[in-house]
């Protein structure tokens, strides 16, 4: 049967007051099959190109195979995905571009070079540069003749991109800056030919971005880093020593440059957190996979109840990232539909998509690369003592994942940022959380309703329990602004509390929604898995807001004010006992006899 997803106009964050119906989403099981065929070209590349030579490449002991399989990917169209046709690109949607950042997940450190170049790399000139940059730049980059590389973070300056120190002087006859400056962690410098540095010109207050062309000159490096994980992606240190870049190297306006890292950040953060799915899946399946082989006391350690609960936990966290990834993807690329079917500019437009949902893509980037760090954490467990080994797969994705919580932002900016955006939007207007907060303070005071709930109907039950749980939110979140005042953001411990309340609410969600829509596609008999992965996770997110919250409300709050919300945290976070245990070995049966995730879309 198929179902068609409702084009509602949404705004960025208003998840949180409104309630969502599942035919307003997108879920990855609506991808065409021209969507999937070009996942599949992906997963050929993977398999034919990367996984044969991951030793290699992970050693470095070749400096050509990461170049020449870059070189093949464009060669296939891989770097050009969301690239307009008219500069050597594909010109496919945005979803359809997270769908293979999705897939280019599992290749490991390869996995970087990719998202280094295709993302920070190219979308700054492909969004922000003139016509005559893009023809000149991006239409090589798409294509894979040049790499490309982002040169924003400095030894003093991480968190706080725009505190960078290095300068960018005007020469006296007006052709060209010269760039003096040190960047450090730079993806694909190695063998980079393009590189989009960040300066400051004069006394600005804010960053210039600029396009240097390796050629230019005044360009040194250090050796490659020695690194935790990805090691087979190249990230080096860059010395600017006067180097010559003309004036029309610029990249959009002077002083712009700090406003393109942030949206380009945005970018960055949704697509990362569709880059970790691929990795999750292959994750689950080498472990279901050696569970089956293991014997241990004279039968396979999966028929033990702690590795089906591990198995199980693994896939139901990997099923809800790619749940509330799709969902916020596809709200970016209707967004830019309507932006630019009224009129706007394409490049603009994908912009400001992305920026109406920079809440989402922060949500996207924080629980996905956490969900990547619990299931490598818990495959690696279930090899044992052979997971320790670097002749096992567990070693490599144990080191690698751990760099997806740090780069575009750490989770802990993230978090804060999220929050921040959310709170600004309230105070503009352009979000109405203060009204609903308000309702709910008001609810605090009242005689609670008895009305009783039909949970004869499947999701009944779940979608009260969502719709009490942003209440939560708005209870916490309402009193700490009240509270707390403009000192809030300063207070990063409730900022992490509420951040996390939003998250679970996302997360949660977007997993029952994607449930609600798959029953309407194929049946509740043939959802019973889907139901069970989205009870589950309900069930512990009811348990983790309820812990946050407490500890916010515990931070702000006493005496008599403090025990009302502690009541309305107790009313709003009640939920019928599930049986997790069951649930989740019903999951993990599922499997073993697959052998692997069940449960891939593609």
């Amino acid at each position: 049967m198929s179902v068609t997803t409702e084009k509602v106009s949404i705004k960025g964050g208003e998840f949180i007051v409104r309630e969502t119906k599942a035919q307003e989403v997108f879920i990855p099981e609506e991808f065409t099959e021209e969507q999937k065929m070009m996942a599949q070209a992906c997963q050929d590349f993977i398999d034919t190109e990367i996984n044969p030579n991951v030793e290699v490449i992970d050693g470095m002991k070749d400096p050509d195979i990461v170049p020449n399989i870059f070189k093949k990917a464009g060669e296939l169209g891989l770097l050009g995905i969301s690239v307009p046709e008219s500069y050597n690109g594909l010109g496919m949607s945005f979803n359809t571009g997270m769908l293979i950042a999705d897939i280019i997940g599992a290749a490991g450190s390869f996995s970087t070079t990719y998202g280094a170049h295709t993302g920070i790399g190219t979308l700054p000139i492909l969004y922000y540069g003139t016509e005559e940059q893009k023809q000149k730049y991006v239409s090589k980059l798409a294509t894979g003749e040049w790499a490309a590389c982002y040169c924003l973070t400095e030894p003093d300056a991480g968190s706080d991109a725009n505190s960078g120190k290095t300068k960018a002087v005007l020469s006296e006859d007006g052709t060209h800056y010269k760039i003096t400056g040190q960047k450090m962690w730079i993806s694909n410098a190695g063998f980079a030919d393009v590189f989009i540095v960040f300066a400051k010109i004069e006394d600005d207050k804010n960053l210039t971005a600029f396009i240097v062309e390796k050629g230019f000159g005044g360009i040194t490096m250090n050796d490659e880093e020695k690194k935790l994980g990805i090691k087979g992606s190249s990230t080096r240190q860059v010395f600017f020593n006067d180097c010559e870049v003309p004036v029309e190297n610029m990249l959009s306006d002077r002083e712009n440059g700090f406003k393109i890292a942030v949206n380009i950040l945005n970018i960055g953060r949704i697509k990362l957190g569709a880059g970790v799915l691929g990795g999750c899946r292959t994750v689950i399946s080498q472990a279901t996979n050696y569970a089956n082989e293991r014997k241990q006391f004279g039968t396979p350690i999966a028929s033990f109840g702690a590795i089906k609960h591990k198995l199980a936990e693994m896939a139901i966290r990997t099923y809800v990232t790619e749940s509330l990834d799709y969902r916020a993807g596809q709200n970016i690329e209707d967004k830019i539909d309507d932006l630019v079917a009224s009129g706007m500019d394409d490049a603009q437009a994908k912009l400001k998509g992305v920026e109406q949902f920079a809440i989402e893509c922060a949500i996207g980037k924080i629980h996905s690369s956490e969900v990547l760090d619990y299931v490598v954490d818990q495959g690696l467990q279930v090899y044992g003592g052979m997971g320790y080994s670097a002749d096992a797969p567990m070693e490599r994705a144990y080191r690698d994942a751990r760099i997806a919580r740090i780069y575009e932002g750490t989770n802990e900016i993230n978090r804060m940022l999220m929050v921040g955006m959310l709170l600004k939007r309230a105070m503009k207007g352009e979000l109405d959380i203060y009204g609903p907060a308000m309702d709910v303070s008001k609810e605090l005071t009242s005689v609670p309703s008895f009305a009783t709930i039909d949970k004869s109907v499947l999701f009944n039950g779940e979608k009260e329990v969502i719709k009490n749980l942003k209440k939560v939110f708005l209870m916490v979140g309402g009193k700490a602004a009240m509270a707390l005042q403009d000192r809030i953001e300063d207070e990063q411990e409730v900022m992490m509390n509420l951040a996390d309340i939003l998250i679970e609410i996302y997360a949660a969600e977007s997993a029952m929604l994607r449930t609600e829509k798959l029953i309407s596609m194929r049946g509740e008999e043939a959802c019973a898995d889907y139901i069970a992965m989205t009870q589950v996770y309900m069930a512990t997110a009811v348990d983790r807001i309820n812990a946050a919250a407490k500890e916010a409300i515990a931070s702000f709050t006493k005496g008599d004010e403090q025990k009302v919300m502690l009541m309305g945290l107790k009313r709003f976070t009640k939920m019928d006992l599930v049986d997790t245990r069951t649930l989740r070995r019903q999951i993990a049966d599922t499997l073993i006899k697959e052998g692997k995730y069940a449960y891939y879309f593609g």
